[in-house]
């Protein structure tokens, strides 16, 4: 059997070359850099740990443990301490827990009462049509009011997306949220009724997984993938043309093959030449797909400089609030060994659609607006003992309005081209969960085509 291509040495592509094997499906991984992993990079300065790219993983899914399991990496895994189940968003400058049962809500100072008050209305009200497509601020502001989009959604969606809610869709980019409201009428009933639902099946909501990273950071999760397949890998080889002819895929003097994964962000997708049955197939329209750009800030501080407890995973900071970044992880209160003894570390984010222009800042710079919101938001006082800056110019997708003709494109490609794949986050969602699972479910796409023409 010729081997399968994967072209794409992030999470989704490194997974689904995992899979594939377990399968006993050859496959060779090409990957453009000099290292395999993507967005997901850990860096160790003495006794400081920094995460360029996401931080954590959420067990919402059964296939996340079984990929730490099969891997040999159970013993190195560290679930977030328990006081870090804490979460604030930021109003009037100062960090407010969000709150997590009925009596908190009623009691916080985070939503006036007239907002409590506007959300006992929402079970009332009528559903929007299931074929209207519709942003997300057009939803929050429909069914629980603007104080909610101002101070729950919109921070929200800045830790996610690093994006605008005027513009993301609820169906593409909240899909869980668009089918609460369609199937239940009501998403406070929806939460209600579809926790036990979730719970037949195994899942588990964002809200109550267990977030975990290693002690070494998230790149240790790449590190041993990349070196079970590392017989199968070719970093530094770019493949920028594709070529299917005598019921194989070539890919020029790297060889032929069974069929291709494409792996890649869709900036990427569209500069692949892609040729089927002596045609071009373009791929051109994938670079209409936005990416907000994110600065990710890690600051060390000695503990005595920083006033805020720092019981929590980080907080948001909305719009509204007028500050220079997105928000703060909290990250030596999230796993140990982020920090030395009698320090914290603080991984902060600037940009994304709400300030692209921020990215281009000097590190010096971006340090200083960071700083500039610390000590207003956490009490942070003194120099920080540490520093490293890392900007994304193209970080994460942006599920827009509209959106759906983008992934319908790359459904249909691999229905009526033979041998082609897709995957990743311009595919199946845009978190750590999503690309591993869509490499996994990809990888089960791949094996059932080859037994079909076998």
């Amino acid at each position: 059997m010729k081997p399968v291509a994967i072209i794409g040495g992030g999470i989704t592509g490194l997974t689904a070359a995992f899979r594939l094997e377990q399968h006993g499906i050859p496959a060779t991984l090409f990957e453009a850099a000099d290292r395999v992993g993507g967005v997901i990079q850990t860096v160790r300065d003495g006794e400081y740990l920094a995460e360029c790219g996401p931080n954590t993983i959420m067990e919402t899914s059964p296939l996340i443990g079984d990929l730490v399991r099969d891997l040999g990496l159970e013993d190195r895994r560290i679930y977030s301490s328990d006081q870090t189940g804490n979460r604030y968003i930021v109003r009037d400058k100062r960090p407010v827990k969000l709150p997590e049962s009925l009596l908190e809500f009623l009691l916080t100072p985070l939503f006036s009462c007239r907002a409590k008050a506007r959300l006992m209305v929402e079970p009332f009200i009528r559903r929007a049509p299931a074929d209207v497509e519709e942003n997300l601020a057009s939803f929050v502001r429909r069914r629980i009011g603007r104080e909610f989009l101002d101070y729950a959604i919109n921070p929200f969606v800045a830790g996610v997306y690093a994006g605008s809610p005027e513009r993301l869709s609820v169906r593409e980019a909240f899909p869980k949220l668009h089918a609460l409201e369609q199937r239940y009428g009501s998403l406070i009933l929806g939460q209600i009724l579809g926790g036990r639902e979730r719970k037949r099946q195994g899942g588990v909501s964002s809200k109550n997984a267990p977030k975990f990273s290693f002690d070494q950071g998230l790149e240790t999760l790449t590190d041993a993938l990349g070196q079970r397949l590392k017989e199968q890998i070719r970093t530094g080889q770019a493949i920028s043309e594709i070529t299917q002819r005598n019921n194989s895929w070539s890919l020029g003097q790297a060889g032929d093959y069974s069929a291709v994964l494409l792996a890649l962000p869709a900036f990427r997708l569209a500069e692949m030449q892609v040729n089927f049955e002596s045609k071009p197939v373009n791929l051109s329209m994938l670079a209409d797909i936005q990416y907000a750009p994110v600065a990710s800030v890690v600051l060390g501080f000695h503990r005595h400089d920083v006033a805020h407890p720092l019981d929590g995973f980080g907080a948001l900071n909305p719009v509204v609030e007028q500050l220079h970044s997105l928000g703060t992880i909290f990250s030596s209160s999230l796993f140990p060994g982020r920090a030395p003894l009698g320090q914290v570390l603080l991984t902060s984010y600037v940009g994304g659609l709400r300030a692209p222009h921020l990215v281009s800042k000097t590190p010096d710079e971006l340090c200083d607006l960071v700083m500039d919101d610390l000590k207003t938001v956490l009490g942070v006082n003194g120099e920080p003992t540490y520093r490293h800056v890392f900007v994304h110019r193209r970080a994460i997708p942006q599920y827009d309005v509209g959106y759906d003709r983008f992934k319908s494109f790359m459904n249909e490609l691999e229905t009526n081209v033979s041998g082609l794949f897709f995957a990743g986050h311009c595919r199946d969602g845009v978190s750590l969960v999503d690309s591993i699972v869509s490499g996994h479910e990809a990888a089960g796409r791949i094996a059932n085509h080859l037994k079909k023409i076998d």
